[in-house]
């Protein structure tokens, strides 16, 4: 069944939060933390991941944190959907609980097509998309520069 999990929400929200105010200076994932209120246990560990993804780039040291190792017209919904879900254990199978005829010839195909239509709409969102929306909607960056330099 589609569900967005907090911890995609967690991720969502860090990466676009890093787009949104970083540019060309590495966020902190203490600002992150105190701008979003995802709580620290769940965005280093998404964090590390999306380093890992070659979503993030990390930067050590007493003025570190996190950039964005793409352009943010480059990073989808979709593929960081997808690089949560890979850190999310699947505890249960949701289609293994009701075997019925109508849930296995009907319902659970009927799932299936909702769940690829809902990760082709996520994979067509960019983060581009959302920061600016974010700015049309008159939220406030933080006071680090902001250079984006795509081309």
């Amino acid at each position: 069944m589609i569900k967005v999990s907090k911890k995609l929400v967690y991720a969502l929200e860090a990466v676009v939060d890093i787009g949104y105010n970083g540019g060309s200076v590495p966020v902190p994932s203490k600002d992150i933390t105190k701008r979003q209120g995802v709580p620290h246990r769940y965005l280093e560990q998404v964090m590390q991941r999306l380093v890992h993804e070659g979503i993030l780039k990390g930067v050590r040291g007493p003025k570190g944190g996190y950039l964005l190792a793409k352009e943010r017209r480059r990073i989808s919904v979709g593929e960081i959907a997808r690089i949560v879900r890979s850190l999310e254990s699947s505890e249960e199978d949701e289609k293994d609980e009701n075997k019925s005829l109508i849930a296995l010839a009907v319902l659970n195909p009927l799932w299936e097509s909702l769940e690829l239509k809902f990760e082709d709409k996520l994979h067509s969102i960019t983060i581009e998309e959302i920061c600016q929306s974010a700015y049309k909607n008159g939220i406030k960056k933080s006071s680090h520069s902001n250079t984006d330099f795509s081309i």
